[in-house]
């Protein structure tokens, strides 16, 4: 299965000085299973703003061993009703965020991020969002996920169903 890994979580563990721990150690789980999506918008989000050459050329060359996603018009047009049904429910988000939820639900794939605007969206829009066995998120204190959320099994689990 693969996932659709949002800008925060690639921020949160490739642009900080002090990396997410939990989030650091589920993208290697992605990685090493070759589970990991991106989508080009998403690319440059990261690339953006990043002042130092050094740190740019190094960050681009980390991404660079995920290959994006081609997309296509049928994907702008779904993210543009998506936008569309979010203004009308008075629900705001990003051209990027609509796309990614765009893509997630064309592909039928989970989209894995920490943005509460996600977990928002994810109870009107067709897309599915990937959880992970990890201490908390302030998201999950103020609203529970949404229905369609993707669970990875760990061994704990595994060894339970047996």
């Amino acid at each position: 299965m693969s996932v659709l890994v949002d800008t925060c979580i690639w921020s949160l563990v490739l642009r900080r000085e002090n990396p997410r721990e939990d989030l650091s150690a589920e993208l290697q789980v992605l990685a090493e299973a070759g589970s990991i999506a991106i989508i080009g918008p998403i690319r440059q989000e990261l690339l953006s703003g990043v002042k130092d050459r050094k740190v740019f050329n190094r960050l681009a060359e980390r991404l660079h061993a995920f290959q994006d996603i081609p997309l296509s018009e049928s994907d702008f047009v779904r993210a543009a009703a998506f936008y569309n049904a979010a203004r009308g429910r008075g629900v705001q988000g990003s051209n990027t965020d609509f796309l990614i939820c765009a893509v997630a639900s064309a592909r039928g794939i989970p989209v894995f991020t920490v943005d509460a605007d996600f977990h928002r969206f994810a109870t009107f829009l067709p897309f599915r969002l990937y959880e992970w066995q990890s201490p908390p998120r302030p998201w999950r204190v103020n609203e529970p996920p949404a229905a369609g959320v993707v669970k990875r099994k760990t061994s704990a689990t595994a060894k339970k169903a047996r």
